[in-house]
Formats: C-alpha cells, structure tokens, sequence
C-alpha cells in the first residue's frame, strides 16, 4: 500500500469510519437525495455518505484530499456495485465545475478545513442553484472535541485557523460561516454516534488507533518515553466520558446535522474545475 498523504491515512481511520455510517445516512436522509441527483461527497473519508447517495440513486462524486482513503471508498464501491466518480481534492479548492450540484452533503468532513470561510464558499460554488447543503459536525463540548484537549499536550501546534472545528457543530456559529455565501440554514438536528467497548482501556486504545494525527507521532512520543503517558491520560479521559450498559463502556459521539439551501442566482465565477 501506498505511502498516506496526509496523518488523515496515517491512522486506521477505516475502522472508525465504519462506526459513522449512521451519520452518513442521517446525512443522505436530510438531503432527500433521489435518482438523477448530481451529488457531490466533500471530504467523503472512506465514502460513508456517498454510497448511501449512490443506493438512492444519485449521480455522485465522492472528494478527498487523502488518496489512502479514496482508495478505501473506490473499493467499497466497486464491492457493492456503485459507479461513482473519485476525485483527489482540497476544500478550499474543489476539482469540480461551478453549480454543479444539487445535494453538496460534507460528513465530519468541512469542519475541519482550517479557512472556515474558504471551505464555506467552496461548498457554496459548487451549489446550483436551489441546491440542498447537508453538513454534519461534532457538537462543541462533545467527545471528540474534548478529546482534543488531551492529545494537545502531545502533539504539535495545529496550523492557524479561523476557529475549531466544532464551531460547524453550533447552529448560531455555523450560520455566521455559512450566511456571507448565501447559504441559508433551514433545519438542525442531533443525532448521536454510540461506541461501545469492553473496557476503558480498549476505548482508549481504539480513540489513539483510529486518529491519525496521534499515531503519525508514534515514534516521537515514544522515544521522548511519552507513549505510555498519553495512553494513560487518555484512559482516565474515557474513564471520565463513558457511560455503563450492562458490561459495557459507551463513549456518545453527539454531532449536528445541519441542512441549508443555495439561496440567490450568483453570476458564475468560473465554468471550468479547479485542478489540484
């Protein structure tokens, strides 16, 4: 296998991906993607959201800018019988041609452009008009986000950007992001990603695994004799997060599923797609 481009490939993302789908499919739902829907998947990750897109019938690109998981989601889709298009490319700079999409879905995918604006008039670009944005983000406070709070000790400075990821999870913060692109928002629910495990240990192990920014610092941390300690600090975090079922620990993943609509007839910009 290829080398990752980024620490999004550096981790074993897939297998936290496959927890999400549920997300995904509120997603698609939300969307009302039906047959002949030109759909574009920003930030698709291993194609949760565009698969589900493609079983209703959609006409989908699914977009990334970690070739490592465009392979992951290439595959899926060739198992199970779907034609869609895959295309290596950034948020702020999408491969695709101005008002070309009637459903633009994003599932924990634009939350995490540094430029919240830039990726906010990107998703608006490739907007036709009238188009559906469907958005799902991690709610501010909830386990991933703080889960950040942990890990920073131990990990590098995170590039400058225009705030964290989980102002997307906060329906007042993600219509200032999203207004000045004449995207308008028109529905907020909550949903909930549930992770169970057989202890806090296992939890911690699979949140460090799955994270590829952390396991890109492996070797680091381990020769500064730092490995242990995060494993440690990251136990007590789940200690502290995770519900009992039965003979379980549950982590709750909360997240936003925000739905928006293209709101204005905008002269184009351009009519040709940006290449990466």
């Amino acid at each position: 296998m290829n080398s990752p481009m980024t620490t999004w490939g550096a981790g074993d993302y897939p297998s936290m991906g496959r927890h999400l789908r549920s997300a995904a499919k509120a997603a698609v739902e939300a969307a009302a993607v039906g047959p002949g829907d030109r759909v574009f998947d920003i930030a698709t990750g291993t194609g949760n959201a565009a698969l589900l897109a493609a079983r209703c019938g959609g006409r989908v690109t699914g977009i990334d800018f970690e070739p490592a998981l465009l392979r992951s989601a290439e595959e899926r889709a060739r198992c199970a019988g779907f034609d869609i298009e895959w295309l290596c490319g950034d948020l702020a700079a999408l491969p695709v041609p101005d008002r070309s999409a009637d459903v633009v879905l994003s599932v924990f995918g634009a939350m995490y452009a540094t430029d919240h604006q830039a990726a906010a008039r990107e998703l608006a670009r490739v907007a036709a008009p009238g188009a559906r944005v469907v958005l799902v983000s991690w709610q501010p406070g909830s386990v991933l986000p703080a889960m950040g709070q942990v890990l920073a000790p131990y990990l590098p400075p995170p590039p400058i950007s225009s705030g964290p990821p989980s102002r997307w999870g906060e329906s007042t913060a993600l219509t200032e992001i999203l207004e000045p692109h004449q995207l308008r928002l028109t529905a907020t629910s909550s949903g909930r990603v549930t992770l169970p495990f057989s202890s806090a240990e296992e939890a911690a192990g699979f949140l460090i695994r799955t994270a590829g920014h952390v396991m890109s610092e492996q070797d680091r941390l381990t020769a500064d004799r730092r490995w242990d300690e995060l494993h440690r600090d990251m136990r007590r975090f789940v200690e502290q997060r995770a519900k009992h079922h039965h003979d379980q620990l549950v982590l709750p993943l909360d997240y936003l599923v925000a739905s928006a609509l293209e709101t204005t007839d905008r002269p184009l910009i351009r009519d040709t797609p940006r290449h990466i």
